[in-house]
């Protein structure tokens, strides 16, 4: 085996996120593309020092004409190798990129369950991490869509989804595959400007190369890394600030939350006195977090506006109901949700 710089930053990285432990079963989602072919050929690579159960799948959403013969390409790398593969096959095609996502996860989640993986693990790169910024950044977000595609997070309790290529650049994983003559299948729909995604990674980020930054791509990569810290830790603080604020779980009235993932009941109420003490990154926060509970959608910045709003607004003043009708309240040192 060749043992190249690409192969001494992954395994530096594994071990110093702790993203796996050794002989455990990682499934790796492989496209056919370079990302997916740099990913597994690293990881085959390392198998040895690290005695993993490696499986392959694919899934197939049938939106290319292609598709078919695609899976079969990836079926017989699998073969190759001489590694288990796993094909998931859309009973219709998936044709915008949020469904396939949410889709592809799915199915990914059930292969590595029915199959008994711990570690789900992607191809997702620096230049992924970068687009993801900027898509969010230009739709409009703060802090937590900036520093999305974070190194690891649950599908299931069971289940982590593991992106290890997200210190590495496009770039990099098709020099490696060149390296290594790795068969790449070229995706068509990845020409497609119609999708907004697209239309950063070939028009905005090689026009902010040439004239900003040559190393854009990281610069941005490094920024979601450190948001990622600073946004874990405003999350603790809110969720200890909410908590606070609702008192505790004997109050008359009041229902409080541990957890912020189980759903609130109605009506609960905020103590405006110990929220009025706080910064406002926190208060909005705490609202959004709420709001999070209370709303079957994601909140907007206007709806979190409007109940940070009642932290200081007189006595008896109250929202317009949100999305599926509650109506925040002033009583006295209160906001009620009811």
């Amino acid at each position: 085996m060749v043992w190249t710089p690409l192969h001494a930053k992954i395994h530096r990285t594994i071990r110093s996120r702790h993203l796996f432990e050794r002989n455990q079963r990682l499934l790796v989602a492989v496209s056919g593309g370079q990302d997916s072919l740099c990913l597994i050929k690293l990881l085959l690579d390392l198998q040895s020092r690290w005695g993993w159960h490696l499986g392959i799948a694919h899934c197939d959403h049938r939106w290319r004409s292609d598709s078919q013969a695609n899976a079969h390409h990836v079926e017989n790398l699998a073969k190759t190798w001489g590694i288990s593969f796993y094909l998931e096959t859309a009973i219709a095609p998936v044709n915008s990129e949020a469904a396939a996502r949410d889709w592809r996860y799915q199915a990914l989640s059930a292969i590595a369950q029915a199959n008994n993986y711990q570690y789900i693990v992607t191809g997702h790169t620096a230049s992924d991490r970068a687009e993801t910024l900027l898509y969010n950044l230009i739709r409009g977000t703060g802090a937590d869509g900036l520093q999305a595609l974070t190194w690891q997070r649950p599908l299931t309790p069971e289940i982590m989804l593991v992106r290890l290529l997200l210190e590495i650049t496009r770039i990099q994983t098709e020099q490696f595959c060149q390296e290594f003559k790795l068969p790449i299948w070229e995706d068509s729909t990845n020409q497609d400007l119609q999708y907004a995604r697209n239309r950063i990674r070939q028009e905005l980020l090689p026009y902010l190369r040439e004239n900003f930054n040559p190393q854009v791509e990281s610069a941005l990569a490094q920024t979601a890394e450190l948001l990622q810290a600073e946004v874990e830790y405003l999350e603790k603080a809110a969720q200890q600030l909410r908590d606070g604020a609702m008192g505790d779980e004997g109050d008359e009235g009041v229902i409080s939350s541990s957890s912020s993932s189980s759903p609130f009941a109605f009506p609960l109420r905020l103590n405006r006195r110990v929220l009025q003490k706080a910064p406002l990154a926190l208060q909005r926060r705490v609202m959004r977090q709420v709001l999070q509970q209370i709303l079957t959608d994601a909140p907007s910045f206007e709806h979190i506006e409007k109940l940070t709003a009642l932290i200081i607004a007189p006595n008896r003043s109250q929202t317009d109901p949100f999305p599926g009708g509650a109506i925040a309240q002033v009583e006295g040192d209160w906001i009620w949700l009811k």
